[in-house]
């Protein structure tokens, strides 16, 4: 399972910071690998450089395989809170997709 860490040039995020949420998601979503080939994480700050509540956006793409990929987005006031929201809604989005393949 590939997992990919991205950000726009607003959010500063450096190899260490991309190796944690790297392995937050892995260890939060490591059920699923055995049907999403890739997981890509895409953070952003929607206002720049001004501190508004709810600026920092992350979206997570998961690709499954054998389906179009499935991509959830959250807002938060802190990169880490998004992540979360948005780590919480694939989980649930990917077990309504797989309980479907599963035909239950």
């Amino acid at each position: 399972m590939e997992i990919l860490i991205n950000s726009d040039n607003e959010v500063k995020m450096d190899q260490a910071g991309k190796d944690y949420f790297r392995a937050e998601l892995q260890d939060s979503l490591k059920r699923f690998e055995d049907y999403v080939t890739r997981f890509e994480v895409y953070f952003s700050d929607e206002t720049s450089n001004k501190d508004t509540p709810g600026d920092q956006k992350c979206v997570i793409e998961a690709r499954i395989k054998g389906r179009n990929a499935e991509i959830v987005t959250s807002h938060a006031s802190a990169q880490k809170a998004a992540f979360d929201a948005s780590i919480d809604k694939i989980r649930t989005v990917l077990d309504r997709v797989i309980d479907q393949q599963r035909g239950h």
